[in-house]
Parts: structure tokens; C-alpha cells; sequence
């Protein structure tokens, strides 16, 4: 049983029914944990002046707060996979919460990097990776449109958050602020409870044990069904041992929540079999790393995130420095919280389109591409009229972007590793999140003004887009290569062409019945 109850009958067929109470979790938890994370840039002057620090030495703290969310990215996938998502979200909203109220009582930056740095970013990491994943169970052919509204709840969260806390900030300064927050952050326990996993369907005429086909997207009893269907896709060699071990095979993956032991099977034989084979599952879940377009999309997440959170780390303190008031200064990031919402649907929208879907990624180096370009102009922009542009042009590419960023995973790496993937996707954000702004205080405290620090960000998100841009190109030549060569071999034997042979047909057989060759031949 999933969380000790299992729902019986028909699950909610996809892309509806609870599908959208799921929408309405993931967008409440992205609210929760990358809206607040983005509103921490409004303390940043608040922690300067009380506690007398640089910049480079404050800008730890939003930067170990995205680190360590993006760096226990795959935690919160292993959790979610192995008990469930709504363990791990109820989980982590408690850290999260738990990790705002000590950081009200902080007395030093010491405290503020372990409380709101590691504590409550440990807490966003169980909660955001498992309720991304739990959108692509339960929706297909609207998935693209799913995410972007789940994950258009970063951008109005921003809008409503953002003036929100500047005012809590005036009326009870940093501290109270923080303290609000915490319990704001707590109804993420609220939102993981929300989240049903979704159950077997199973035929109503009978038949009980069987069970219709696994797309890697259903969960039953404590062992999810994407670990299943990893263990039908097992290699020959594996399944044949189970055999011969007394562990009977069957084309239903029903046989892993329970073995049953056999006459003459003993039991310490059987539990260890059970522990090899739920190693070896696991590290199937892993084996997308290998692929060539998994691992370029790997090196564009690491320049994309080098880039991205530089602004919303320096937009509130470019824009103070450069004169603008503090409520204009938090009214940019609500501008820029409210575009990010349109960017989300529009995109999710319009690449659901049966004529935009094949162009999904090139949607996705478009709107990486256009955020580099707007970081190179910043500089140029010294007033608040100025600044609006920005935060309009680069919230709406920002909003594109990260609505597409399942999407594009899902696309490459399929739908049964898609939480495993996402985990590794988020881990590798941590690394560039934690130097990134740090770098970004270091240029403005050795050059005096934030043009270094806006470059950086544009050159990192340009070279993201052109690095998947080249992955791309390369890969549409192989193909255009392969298809050349497998027409030119049609075309040269055309007038030979003879049916499959039975040595052929044996292979494709044991491939899929694994049945000995003799037999086969026999027939």
C-alpha cells in the first residue's frame, strides 16, 4: 500500500481528473521554495547593514540556499521513488519551515549560511524534484501545458511575495520577516499531502494479478512501478539467474513487491537475491547518463546556471544603486515574478501545439539565448523606466525556459527515468549556484559597479545556447548521414530483398520470451 492507504478501483485517468489537484501542489511548492529563494535577493541590503558584511560574503547565503536545493536535487528523487512524493514533500516543508524560523533568530552570517543556506535548502530539495516528477505521471499530451502552469508559480509567487516581504521588512524588520515566511513555507505539509500517487488500473472482468501496460508513470504498493518496468527491460542474463534461483518469471512486474519461497529455497538465499536485484534496479535508473544528447543537455545546464541567478541575486541592488527607490526597486522583481507567469503558459501552451511540438528544444535555446542577451544591456539601463524592459523581456524568457526544462528532459531521456533524470538535471545547477553569485559580489567589490557582474551572467547564457545549439546541429547531420546511407542500401538492394530468416527471427524471439534457442529452432 502507498502511505499505508491504497486507493481501490480506477485510478484518474491522465491528463485530468486529480492530474490538475497535482498542478495546483506542484505550483503551490515552486511557489514555496523558488519564490521565496528569489525573495531572499530583498534582504540582501537588510544583512549587509546589520551585520556589517561585503558582498561577495552575503551573497553566500542566496547562493548556498540554490546550491543546496539543486545539490540534493537527486535526494528528494530517492525519496520520492523509494517511500513516495508526498513523504518527501511533508518532509521537506517541516525542514524548510523549521530552517526560516531559526534564521529569524540568527546573530551571525555564520548561522544564516547554515539555517537558511543548508536547512531550508535541504528542505526545498525533498519538496521541488518529487512534485515535478508527479506532474509527468499524470499528464501525456498535455504535459508541456501542465508544467507550465505548475511551474508558473515561481513567477507569481515572485509578484506577490516580493512587495510582500519588503513591506513585512518596513513594519517588522528582517526577523519578522523571516519569521512570516516560515510559516508561509509551511503549507508545502499541506501540499504534500495532496499528492495521491497514482494506482494500477486493473481489469474489471477478472484477471486478477495482471496488469495493463506500464508507461513507468504508475506506482503501487511501496515499490514503484518505474522500478517495474526496469525489471522487465533486465538483460537475459539476469532474468535467467532469477530462474534458476527458484524466483519464477513473468512478463507482470507483480512479482517484486513479494517473492514466495519456494520448497527448498531458503529464505536468507531469497532476501539476498532480493537485495542484489534491488541494487542492480537501481542502478538501471541511471543508465540515460550515457546518452550522447543527455550528456550535451548536461553541459548547457552547467553554463545556464552560472548565468541565471545572477540577476535575481543583483537586480534589487543594481537598481538601488543606480537610484531607484526601495518599493520600485521590489516592484522590478514583481514586474519581472508576473512576465515569468506569462512565459510559463504561453510557452507550455504553444509547444503543446501538434505544429511546435517537434521544436521544442530549439523553443528552449531561443529563450536561453534571448535572457543572455538582455544580461549584456543591463548595464546600460540607469533608471527605473529603463529597468521595466528588462524585467519584462527577461521574466517572459526566464518563464519559457524553466517551464521547458522538464519537457526537454522528458524528451530526451523518456518518460520512465524522467524523475531520476530531473534529479540529476537540479544537481547539477548546485555546483554553479553556489560560486556563481559569491563571483558576481567579488566583480563588484574590485571594479565598483555591476557591469562585470551582468556580463558574466549574459556570456554564461549565450554559451549554454550555443553549446546545445552545436549538440543540435550535430546530431540532425548523423541523422541526415544515417538516413542518406540507409537509402542508398534500400536502393542497392532492393531487388534482393528476401523475408527475415529464421536465425533472425530466433534472435528476436529469445530476445523478448527468453526461451532457449533449441526450442525455437524446434518449432
Amino acid at each position: 500500500m502507498v502511505d499505508g492507504k491504497r486507493q481501490s478501483g480506477r485510478a484518474s485517468p491522465p491528463d485530468g481528473g486529480w492530474g490538475w489537484v497535482i498542478v495546483g501542489c506542484c505550483f503551490m511548492v515552486t511557489v514555496c521554495t523558488r519564490a521565496v529563494t528569489r525573495c531572499i535577493s530583498i534582504f540582501f541590503v537588510e544583512f549587509q547593514a546589520h551585520f556589517g558584511a561585503d558582498y561577495s560574503a552575503t551573497a553566500w547565503i542566496h547562493s548556498l540556499v540554490d546550491c543546496t536545493t539543486m545539490l540534493c536535487a537527486p535526494l528528494g528523487s530517492l525519496v520520492g521513488n523509494r517511500w513516495s512524493c508526498r513523504v518527501a514533500v511533508m518532509v521537506g516543508g517541516l525542514l524548510s519551515s523549521c530552517g526560516l524560523l531559526l534564521s529569524s533568530f540568527s546573530s551571525s552570517l555564520e548561522l544564516l549560511y547554515f539555517s537558511l543556506g543548508v536547512l531550508s535548502g535541504l528542505g526545498f530539495a525533498l519538496c521541488y524534484t518529487p512534485a515535478i516528477a508527479m506532474v509527468g505521471c499524470y499528464f501525456r499530451r498535455r504535459k508541456a501545458l501542465a508544467y507550465g502552469i505548475a511551474m508558473s508559480g515561481s513567477g507569481i509567487g515572485t509578484f506577490v511575495l516580493a512587495p510582500a516581504v519588503q513591506l513585512l521588512i518596513e513594519l517588522y524588520s528582517w526577523r519578522g520577516a523571516l519569521l512570516v515566511l516560515s510559516a508561509f513555507v509551511a503549507n508545502l505539509c499541506v501540499c504534500g499531502a495532496l499528492l495521491r500517487p497514482i494506482t494500477v488500473q486493473e481489469d474489471e472482468e477478472g484477471a486478477e494479478g495482471e496488469e495493463r501496460e506500464s508507461t513507468g508513470e504508475e506506482r503501487r504498493g511501496d515499490v514503484s512501478l518505474q522500478d517495474a518496468e526496469l525489471a522487465v527491460k533486465l538483460s537475459k542474463q539476469t532474468e535467467d539467474c532469477l530462474v534458476s534461483s527458484g524466483v519464477p518469471s513473468s512478463s507482470s512486474p507483480s512479482f517484486l513487491p513479494s517473492l514466495p519461497l519456494l520448497p527448498g529455497n531458503p529464505a536468507p538465499q531469497v532476501k539476498r537475491r532480493r537485495c542484489f536485484s534491488s541494487c542492480f534496479l537501481s542502478s538501471k535508473e541511471y543508465r540515460f547518463l550515457l546518452l550522447p544528447d543527455f550528456l550535451g543537455l548536461a553541459v548547457s545546464f552547467l553554463f545556464l546556471a552560472c548565468g541565471c541567478s545572477l540577476p535575481f541575486v543583483y537586480l534589487v541592488p543594481y537598481a538601488l544603486s543606480a537610484g531607484v527607490s526601495h518599493q520600485h526597486a521590489a516592484f522590478l522583481m514583481s514586474i519581472l515574478g508576473v512576465i515569468d507567469i506569462v512565459g510559463n503558459i504561453t510557452f507550455g501552451w504553444l509547444t503543446d501545439r501538434r505544429c511546435v511540438k517537434p521544436y521544442r528544444l530549439v523553443c528552449y535555446i531561443v529563450s536561453v539565448g534571448m535572457e543572455g542577451i538582455c544580461c549584456l544591456f543591463t548595464p546600460l539601463l540607469r533608471s527605473f523606466p529603463l529597468l521595466v524592459p528588462f524585467a519584462v523581456l527577461y521574466g517572459y524568457f526566464d518563464g519559457a525556459y524553466v517551464a521547458l526544462i522538464p519537457v526537454v528532459t522528458s524528451d530526451v531521456v523518456g518518460a520512465p527515468y524522467l524523475s531520476s533524470a530531473l534529479g540529476v538535471v537540479y544537481f547539477l545547477h548546485a555546483i554553479p549556484y553556489l560560486i556563481s553569485p559569491p563571483i558576481g559580489g567579488w566583480l563588484v567589490d574590485v571594479t565598483g559597479s555591476y557591469t562585470a557582474t551582468f556580463f558574466l551572467s549574459g556570456t554564461a547564457l549565450l554559451a549554454s545556447a550555443l553549446i546545445l545549439s552545436t549538440v543540435v546541429g550535430i546530431r540532425r547531420c548523423c541523422h541526415r548521414h544515417y538516413v542518406t546511407a540507409v537509402a542508398n542500401e534500400t536502393k542497392d538492394t532492393k531487388h534482393e530483398a528476401l523475408p527475415l530468416s529464421l536465425s533472425n527471427k530466433s534472435h528476436c524471439f529469445i530476445a523478448f520470451n527468453k526461451e532457449p534457442v533449441s526450442q525455437v529452432i524446434a518449432s
